[in-house]
Parts: structure tokens; sequence; C-alpha cells
């Protein structure tokens, strides 16, 4: 491209900046050679166009279009990728037809919709599990934040944080049933047997099925595994002790709906632990999100909306405790070990599905440094009003 058409997109990306209040200084090369810097001082990171797709994706300036690029291998990052991705807000993410494609649907409902949510999760969890264990912990293959006590904890030992404190705050004893909504790679299957709960995992994932039978089977744990969705889910006609849900609250919008069938799971006095990545605005993922992490109407979780739905249903509120910085933490830890994957990932599973997550899980890091993402641990309680009604006065 021309000179002239270069120096046109360098005025409108400075203007960009300027007017989203963004100093941060950065550069960008394309891939004729033209380079240019915005704002003053060492740049903190660089974009760079890797072929003609890269510089058209550039000089859009949409982000839909660079992510795209991004993945293709047709853009790359040099430099400190959180606050390359925590600078995205220059581009533009107006997408009305992706919206439209994504929540039309709704207006038909029914068992058809959720068909084709179930179809949506399930696509995001079908990847190998080999994939996912490059980057997850090594002892219990978590797909959500853990608890850390200091910034600089391993990421196992903040997963064996959480799974503590998620069994604690359950107040299992041996023997209890225990219902696990989206058991991803067996990681509370895993703790939870072995503290000597009876659990139940679900999962719309074939991929996750196959790995938590045999996790069960090779260690000769006393659960079982169900392919099925939680709002399709019956059981055996006893209620549970207990019911656990982490990092799938995402996946269920209808909160009212979703509360309706733990009570109608758990047994009274039971309890419920869930965690969820968050945002203050419901259905507000980026177009890049939407179409290739988490397709269908998943979510992250809206606290006050949520907490709304709770005070309307038979649960009430235990613990609320704020975990943003551990959602960072966790997030930073699983791009870092992706990264130091790359070869391995790249070589089975090819550089697309590379790419995609190392945009994934930078661009999520990014998102609670800036305060765009939050995370929260919540306890609920089915009240026992047999109990109630026992006591004196």
């Amino acid at each position: 491209m021309s000179a002239s058409t270069w120096d046109r997109f360098t005025g409108k990306l400075r203007r960009a900046c300027q007017k989203k209040s963004m100093r941060t200084p950065f550069g960008v090369r394309m891939s004729d050679g033209y380079s240019f810097q915005v704002g003053d001082g060492e740049p903190r990171f660089w974009l760079e166009s890797r072929s003609s797709a890269g510089d058209r994706a550039l000089s859009s300036m949409d982000l839909f279009q660079v992510g795209d690029a991004f993945i293709a291998g047709a853009l790359d990052i040099q430099g400190d990728m959180v606050t390359a991705f925590a600078s995205r807000k220059v581009f533009s993410d107006f997408h009305p037809i992706v919206w439209i494609r994504r929540f039309a649907p709704l207006a038909l409902g029914g068992r058809g919709q959720r068909q084709k949510d179930d179809e949506a999760i399930a696509a995001h969890y079908d990847e190998d599990a080999d994939f996912f264990r490059t980057f997850l912990d090594r002892d219990f293959r978590c797909y959500t934040h853990g608890v850390f006590t200091t910034g600089n904890e391993p990421l196992e030992t903040a997963m064996a944080n959480k799974m503590r404190y998620a069994y604690d705050s359950l107040e299992l004893k041996p023997g209890a049933r225990v219902l696990e909504v989206g058991g991803g790679w067996g990681a509370f299957l895993q703790y939870g047997s072995e503290q000597g709960a009876r659990v139940t995992s679900l999962t719309l994932s074939r991929a996750s099925e196959t790995f938590m039978n045999d996790l069960a089977k090779e260690r000769g744990y006393d659960a079982t595994v169900v392919r099925q969705h939680l709002f399709a889910y019956e059981g055996d006609g006893e209620k549970y002790d207990a019911l656990v849900n982490m990092g799938v609250t995402e996946h269920l919008p209808d909160y009212q709906t979703t509360l309706r069938k733990y009570a109608a799971l758990v047994r009274p006095g039971g309890l419920v632990y869930l965690d969820a990545v968050a945002m203050r605005r419901k259905h507000h993922l980026s177009s890049f999100m939407s179409r290739h992490i988490y397709p269908g109407r998943s979510t992250p979780l809206v606290l006050h909306d949520y907490l709304a739905c709770v005070a309307r249903s038979p649960f009430r509120v235990r613990t609320v405790i704020e975990d943003t910085r551990n959602y960072l933490l966790t997030c930073r830890a699983w791009a870092l070990r992706l990264e130091a994957a790359r070869e391995q990932v790249t070589e089975r599973w090819g550089t697309e599905l590379y790419l995609k997550f190392r945009a994934f899980l930078w661009g999520s890091t990014a998102g609670f440094v800036t305060g765009q993402l939050q995370a929260y641990r919540l306890v609920l309680e089915q009240p026992d009003l047999s109990e109630t009604a026992a006591l004196p006065g």
C-alpha cells in the first residue's frame, strides 16, 4: 500500500487513542516494513502485520477483524501481552449482525434452542483432554480459578487451596452425595471422592465424559458421570446433600430456572458452592469471544442480577467472596504455560488452536487487570424449615 494510506491509518489510530484516553506507548509494523509509534516513550508492545491480510485487519480498526487475523497468524504481538490486550479498546467492536445471529433464536425458545446451546457449550470443551492439560494445573486439571495466598504461589497449590475451600464450605461428611454441574477434567470428582464423598458429575462434553469415567475407573472412585444438561437431569429420586458448580454459571444465564433446579435437587439444609467469572452487564462478550471461544448464549455472571434471583428463591446466601485477583493470577499462569508448550500444541493440534487460546487467555488476563472482568465465590444454603419450626419460642 502507498505511504499516504499508511499516513491515514496512523492518524486514525492516534485519534482513536486520544479519544479513548489511552496513553500507553506502542508500535505498529506493517508487512511492507512501514512502522510508526503511538504515544511517547519506549513502546510497551508492537503490533506486527505478517501479510496483506494483517495490513487490512489493522487498518480496518475493527477488533473482530484484528482477532481473526491474529488466530490466522496474519498478525502478531511482541512485548507486554497483558498491556497489548488491555489496549484493545481503541478498536471498534460494533457488530449487530453477530449479536442478532447469537440471540435471535431466543424468540423461538423451546427444546431446539437448548439443544443448540448445549452443542455450542460442548464445542469449547470437546478439544482433546491432553490439549487442556498443557496449561491447566497438573494435579486437578481445574478449568476455573485457584485461590492464591501469595502472588508467586504455584498454580497447583492455588488449585489445592480452592478444592479444599469448596469441599469444606459444603460441610460434607464421608458418604455424602454431591452433584457437580460441569465436571470438566475431573477436578472436584477427584478431590471429593478422595475425601469420601459420592460424586455425580454432569457434563455436556464427550471428551470430558470419557476422561472422568476413565479417571474414576482407574482410581476406584465411587462416582458417576452423566452426559446431560442440568435442566434435563432428574436424578434418582434421592436429593443431594450438596451441589458444586465450578465455572459453569457462565453457561446457565437463566438464573431463575437454574436456582429452581438446584432447589429441586438439593435436600433441605443442603449447600451449594459456585464460582464464576463476572461482568457488570449480561451478554457483553466481545465479538471475538462470542464467535471463537464461547458460541451460543454463554455470558459471565452478573452478580447483582444473580443475587436478586437468589432473593426470590428458597436459598439464602451464606458467603460471597470477591475473587478477581485470583482469576487474574490463574489466567496469567495458564497463558504462560500455554506459551511454554507452543511447540507441542502446534505440532499436535495446529497453530490456529494455539493462537485462539493464546488470545483467549491473555485477553482474559487483561480483562481482569482493567476491571472489565471480575470473579466471585458464593455459598448458598437451602433452608431446612423443619429445624426452624422446632426452635423454642
